[in-house]
Order: C-alpha cells, then structure tokens, then sequence
C-alpha cells in the first residue's frame, strides 16, 4: 500500500513539464509520444578514457563506436563485467531529453513494469530548490511526496530499495567541496539542504540507497569530485530511424507524418539538426502550423534559419533573467559568435578552456546553453575543452558574427577575427565550399523577418548593412560566370538557396533582375531544392529560359537509387511562365508525362520544349499529345 501511495503521487508528479525537450502537448498515454534515444554507456573508471571525455555533443548519434539505441530499462542493467551500477550520471545537452527519461523511469516504475527493484523513487528537482534552507533526509521525502500515509523515517529503513533522482544537478549551484566532518550519517538529522543532499551524493548517509542523476556536459567536472563507483550514460541524440518514428508519434495524422519528415529529409541541415529531439520537436512544431492552414509544405516560406532562431528563443527561456540583462546577453552572444567564426575559418570544432576564458564566456548562467565541456582525461594536467552541441549550430553563430549589431565593440575588446562580410563570400566563392551553411544563415539572419525577431524576441540587433553586400556579390558572381555577348544565366543552386533563405520577394527580383537563363546540370534535385526553384523562378521576372540536363527530381529519400520508377522521378512544375525550357538527359519516365500535359496547357508562354533522352513510352507520349491538343498550348517547337 505504501509502495502504491508512492507511485500514484510520482506518477502525478511526472505529468508536469519542467525542462526544455518535453513536449508540451503530451497525450494521456505518455509512452505514445516516447521516442527510444541513442545512448552511450561508460563505467566509472573508464569515463572518458577512450577519447578524453564525454559530451562531445556533436549531434553524431550514429558515429559513436559505444553508442546503442536504449531505454530506461538499461539504466540499472548489469554491465559487462557483472555489476548492477548503484549511482549512474545520465549526461546530455540541453534539449537532448533527459528529464522526458526521468518522466518515463518513473510512470515505467509507477506503472509496476519497469525498475520494480525500487519499493520508493523519490524525484529531486535541482532547478526548483531554494536555498538557504535546513532539512534532513526525512524532509526532502516528505517533500518529494507530502500524500504520502507512512511516516519518512519507516521508508527509509530499507535502503536498497530507495531510488533517488537529482534531475538537473547542474542547477543546484553550491559548492561540492565540503568536510566529510560537517556532512551527515543520519537521515534524521537535520542539516543545511546542501549539505543533506550533498551526503545523498557522497553517501555519507544511506549508502546503500541507488542514485540517477542527470547534468550537462558542463557540470561533470565538479559532479565526478564527490561520487565513487558511478557509471556514466550519455543521450546521443535520435539516430536516423527513431527520427522518422518521433514525427510519427508527434503526428497523429499518418499522411501529414509522412508529408513533415519527407519536407526534414529534403532539407540536410534541418535533417541533421532533428539528431536533438528538442531541435525534432521544434521542426515538428512548426510544420504543424503550416500543415493547419494547407494541404502540402511546397508552399511553406519557413526558412531552416527561422526554425534556428525558434530553437534559440527556446533555449533562452530556461536562462537566469534576473541576472542575465539584455546587455549581458548581447554581449555574451557576440563573444559567442567571434568563437564559433573564428572556429569556422580554422575548421575547428574543440576549443581549449582558456579560449573560453579570453573570450569572456566562463558564465554559467549561459555557457551551458550553447557548448558541451569535454572532461579531460584522468592524470592529465590540461583543462577541459569545450564544443558546440551540434555542427551547424556553431555554423549558424558563425553566420551571426558577421551581422550582429555591437557598436564595434567587440573588435575592441578582443581583436580577433575581422568583421569582413566580402571576405567570407569570396572565400567561399574560389575555394572554401565547407563555408555553405555558413553563407545560407547569413542570408537568412539579414532578412526584415529575422531582423525583428531576434530584436523583439531575444533582443539582439542584427545590422541590416550587409544587405548590400549579399546583393551585389550575388550579381557579380554570375555576371562573371557568363561569356561575353551570350545570355546572363544563374548556373548555380546554391544562388537559390540562398534566395530561399533570405525569403524576400524584392530580393530576389532584385538579385535575379540581370538574368535571363536559368541552367543547371546532373543535379539531383531534393524537395528542398525544387521549393527553392520554384520561390526564385517565381520571382524572376526576366526569366527567358530554363535548362536542366541530366538533372533528377525527387520526392521521397534523397538518398534513395536514381530510377525511373513512378513516384521516384517526376518532372517539377513550379508556376511559371518561360518562353524556353530544356529538360535534357533528365531520364524524364512515362510517370511524368501528365503533368508536363498539364504544363504545355496551363502555360501558354511556352514556346520550346525538349525532352532529350527520357523514357517516355508510347503510351506517355500521347498523353503528351493530349496536352498538345488543349486550346491553351501555344508550343511552337518540340524536341
């Protein structure tokens, strides 16, 4: 009976949100939205051992040689030499899901089936304690569950079967280093809170009882200090398939699942990004809205730098507003963006603790938010070092850097790189083709949209100065792609992705006004890439002729073999009206032919069209003649 009233009111308990990565919309069946996470598990010794240390947190679930797909059953399991590992660390980065896997341990536990070792689990919430305060053992269970009919002491008795969770140690903000002398061996004994569950964590006081405890990267330095004997797991992330499952459970419409993911996988930064669930959930998020108001996301205008800054402002909620002023923010965040663009220019990813230091951003209020701390190895006299959670993420605060409005004063104060927006473009232009993203986010962050939204929601100023600058290297880039006396043409995709990006319409007909010819070869076109075309094309008001030999469009698995099966190829049809198109070497399939029917008659501007090398079949090419046929075909000349 006690056992019950126990798990009834942790069960109660586990319902609330209380960090970032849970999903706000929860049903009433909690495993029906439970994603299986990809997880690595160490033992105490030999943390770290391998590579230096854990939480690298590059968003690489799938390239971790020790990592496995998990669940919350594993957490106690034996491990390889035998032993039942009495206090395990559960470490991860913001939005990587721990407290949804505290969630699940306890509606499993309180359920009866999982973790039924434990006769009482009681769940400490790091983020909500409030200290200076006096407590004993006895109180901080009272507390953890004030339903409950036995009194503490009597649950106390039999400390094999207690479980404790400390959920978010790194919020618990006093110091680690206290004499063994002042700490207590009485569960009844009332001390400072600190020191109380300080001897939970030493096991001064019921050291048989089991302990999980769930950090941030950033906070294992000091957590290794007071533990023995603990094992060591870390959240990877989702790998490639439970990514695809988390937007079938978020969805409960299978059609609009499908739709979503495929509108992700199209999308390789955003694809690599949903290795976060918090980054999955946020994606998730906003296509739901899309999806509210039409029947498919070729329309969608939310561009991946969007979804980055709703991933920021989301990270930004959980911060110390009362002791990180906007100016402190800002400051921080341009101190930030100088290390991720410094980092990009030098292809590096790991920076040195007193990199972090010179910088300014040893804050803790702040720094665990963006880079993972990286534990140096046992016996080594070298601090720790410090990543960014994900690739594209130090990537997007490179990006920042150069448009980040600081009145100069950070080239001041740390003279380091150069604020110099042509250099970064024409460096990607002769030879730097790893700085791709980079240049996208620039464009996104300069658009008006980004620019009120990172002022009224997050409260930095972004310089809309380099507007000019993206907009004249855009035109001359391909001005000197284009012989003399021939027709100016924009042979290169990224110029649409870019445009795609930034999601202005003066922009683009700005940025493609010169232009008359659109032509690209053996490009394998994405979903994301077509949606890129058809916003630009549909701006581009001087659009003679569009050209596409050997190039290939596809609408489900980028990855997927390039065949003429029907549904694997299809012939794009963005609205547009253009006098010429060319679609050669294409391998266009008999699949294709009804909507190129329905083009020649719902674009009567169309005056030339080859189909080169494509398999249309007799059976596709009178459906080809069909459109010939209607009223509204105006073709002149047929290849």
């Amino acid at each position: 009976e006690h056992r019950r009233d126990s798990r009834e009111h942790m069960v109660q308990e586990s319902r609330q949100d209380r960090e970032l990565g849970t999903c706000p919309r929860e049903s009433p069946s909690f495993h029906s939205h439970f994603t299986t996470l990809t997880i690595t598990r160490e033992p105490q010794s030999r943390h770290g051992a391998k590579d230096g240390a854990m939480g690298t947190g590059q968003g690489c679930a799938s390239t971790s040689s020790g990592a496995a797909t998990a669940t919350t059953t594993a957490l106690f399991e034996p491990s390889r030499d035998g032993q039942t590992p009495q206090v395990v660390v559960l470490v991860g980065a913001p939005g990587m899901g721990k407290t949804t896997m505290v969630r699940k341990v306890m509606v499993e536990w309180g359920e009866g089936t999982h973790h039924t070792q434990f006769d009482f689990v009681f769940c400490i919430d790091c983020k909500a304690i409030v200290l200076p305060m006096e407590a004993s053992v006895a109180d901080v269970v009272s507390q953890c569950c004030p339903g409950l009919r036995v009194p503490a002491g009597k649950i106390l008795d039999d400390q094999k079967k207690i479980l404790f969770i400390f959920d978010g140690f790194e919020a618990l903000g006093f110091s680690l280093v206290q004499p063994k002398a002042e700490l207590s061996s009485d569960p009844r004994e009332v001390k400072p809170l600190e020191l109380t569950l300080l001897s939970l964590l030493k096991k001064t006081v019921l050291p048989e009882a089991s302990l999980l405890i769930t950090t941030r990267p950033t906070a294992l330095g000091s957590l290794r200090q007071c533990l023995k004997g603990e094992y060591y797991m870390e959240i990877l992330g989702f790998s490639a398939a439970r990514r695809e499952e988390y937007f079938h459970r978020y969805f409960e419409n299978p059609s609009k699942a499908d739709m979503a993911f495929r509108f992700a996988r199209g999308n390789e930064i955003l694809y690599s990004l949903c290795v976060i669930p918090i980054m999955s959930w946020t994606l998730c998020t906003i296509l739901e809205e899309e999806l509210c108001g039409k029947k498919n996301l070729l329309e969608c205008s939310r561009a991946t730098t969007e979804m980055m800054m709703f991933y920021l402002s989301q990270l930004l909620k959980h911060r110390d507003r009362d002791r990180d002023n906007p100016q402190v923010l800002q400051q921080f965040l341009c101190q930030l963006c100088s290390l991720a663009a410094e980092g990009i220019w030098k292809h590096k990813v790991l920076f040195e603790e007193k990199e972090i230091k010179d910088c300014g951003l040893d804050q803790p209020g702040l720094l665990p938010f963006f880079l993972n701390e990286r534990i140096p190895r046992e016996g080594k006299d070298h601090g720790s070092v410090y990543a960014f959670t994900h690739l594209h993420l130090q990537e997007f605060f490179a990006a920042m850097f150069y448009v980040l409005d600081d009145d100069g004063e950070m080239v001041r104060s740390l003279g380091r790189l150069e604020k110099d927006v042509n250099k970064l473009l024409e460096s990607y232009n002769k030879s730097r083709k790893d700085l791709n993203v980079t240049v996208r986010f620039l464009f996104g962050l300069v658009s008006q949209k980004s620019i009120e939204y990172m002022d009224k929601t997050i409260g930095c100023r972004i310089s809309p100065r380099a507007r000019e600058e993206l907009l004249e290297w855009l035109q001359e880039r391909h001005r000197g792609l284009s012989h003399p006396g021939q027709a100016q043409k924009v042979s290169e995709m990224d110029t649409f992705h870019f445009l795609f990006e930034m999601n202005e319409k003066g922009f683009a007909q700005s940025a493609s006004a010169h232009f008359t010819d659109l032509d690209l070869q053996d490009t394998k076109l994405t979903l994301y890439d077509q949606m890129a075309l058809s916003f630009c094309i549909q701006h581009w008001a001087g659009l003679g002729s569009v050209t596409l030999r050997g190039c290939s469009f596809h609408w489900l698995d980028p990855e997927a073999e390039l065949d003429t099966s029907p549904g694997q190829v299809r012939c794009a049809e963005p609205p547009f009206s253009v006098p010429s198109r060319r679609l050669q070497w294409c391998r266009l399939s008999e699949s294709c032919c009804a909507e190129l029917a329905a083009l020649l008659a719902e674009h009567p501007g169309l005056a030339h069209l080859e189909l080169a090398d494509s398999s249309l079949g007799d059976s596709g090419v009178h459906l080809l003649c069909e459109g010939l046929r209607t009223p509204g075909c105006r073709l002149r000349i047929l290849r």
